[in-house]
């Protein structure tokens, strides 16, 4: 059985909503931890069939396939543990490291890394493969919930008011992703800004313009042909800034930032401003938490002295 795909196109946005959720996610699990039933473990090849399948007869497993090679992984991980932690136990989350159990991942069929299978009453349900928004994962997780019960298993909800309130929030964000859908980043733009209008301090929404501007600086760019002019002029600002938005929207988030670090090593006077102003709004766009951020951050101090 294959998932609906989600609303949000994988084309479009996928990275980009993903960061704004890697900003609480790690937070969020970490306060849940402890608190009621075990709902993340690791799972190795020998105890996959207990830890799995096992428990997939009486609640979804949904197995994170992960790969310590992929930045992506990271961020994906911690979305879903938040979600897990949230669930209380409706579901649990299995992460399996695929260089290190590779007869796993070849009894799957992996094709790509992240990818999402879950596991109901035995019978695998592929979700989706590479990064995915929060609110996209939700509506495969709320589909994923119907098909467990139809096969039987007793799903337990979430805490009511704190699901009620998660729906809350999510829905008033739902004109911004179906303009960035449409890839109308006006309109986008606009429905972020009415709910700033209503509460100025929403950092979701804040982020959502800067998300949303960064989609705009690099729709209809071609990005590898942008790279290679980059690397071929690496002192053009214009050319560098270019390539690290299109690396930062491909997930290259290192690449994108040891490109504009190096920039600002590299020049003088308003370029060396500008290159470092451009990594700071990226910075921003990442979120301070970030190891990729903290490490970052190092360096332009470095190269700026």
């Amino acid at each position: 059985m294959n998932l609906p795909g989600p609303r949000i196109p994988t084309g479009r946005a996928v990275d980009l909503a993903a960061l704004a959720a890697q900003r609480e996610a790690q937070a969020a699990a970490e306060q849940r931890r402890g608190d009621g039933p075990v709902v993340v473990f690791d799972v190795q090849e020998i105890n996959f069939q207990t830890e799995v399948l096992n428990r997939s007869t009486s609640v979804p497993v949904i197995l994170d396939l992960w790969s310590p090679r992929s930045p992506q992984c990271a961020t994906l991980t911690q979305i879903l543990e938040k979600l897990a932690y949230e669930a209380d136990g409706a579901w649990v989350l299995a992460k399996i490291e695929v260089d290190t159990n590779p007869r796993i991942a070849q009894a799957l069929q992996l094709q790509a890394i992240p990818t999402v299978i879950a596991v109901v009453n035995g019978e695998l349900v592929p979700m989706f493969e590479g990064p995915m928004p929060e609110p996209s994962i939700r509506q495969l997780l709320a589909q994923l919930m119907v098909i467990a019960q139809e096969a039987g298993l007793n799903t337990t909800a979430a805490p009511a008011a704190q699901g009620g309130e998660a729906d809350a929030e999510d829905s008033r964000y739902d004109a911004a992703f179906a303009a960035i859908d449409a890839g109308d980043w006006d309109a986008a733009d606009a429905a972020y800004r009415d709910i700033l209008a209503t509460d100025p301090n929403d950092e979701d929404a804040k982020l959502g313009l800067a998300q949303v501007e960064l989609m705009r600086r690099t729709d209809g760019i071609d990005p590898v042909a942008v790279i290679a002019e980059a690397d071929a002029s690496p002192a053009d600002l214009r050319l560098a800034s270019l390539a690290a938005d299109v690396e930062v929207f491909e997930g290259r988030v290192e690449e994108a930032f040891a490109r504009l670090i190096e920039l600002v090593r590299n020049t003088v006077g308003d370029d060396k401003a500008a290159a470092r102003d451009h990594l700071v709004g990226l910075f921003n766009l990442i979120g301070d938490a970030d190891p990729r951020v903290i490490k970052a951050r190092t360096a332009l101090a470095n190269a700026l002295f």
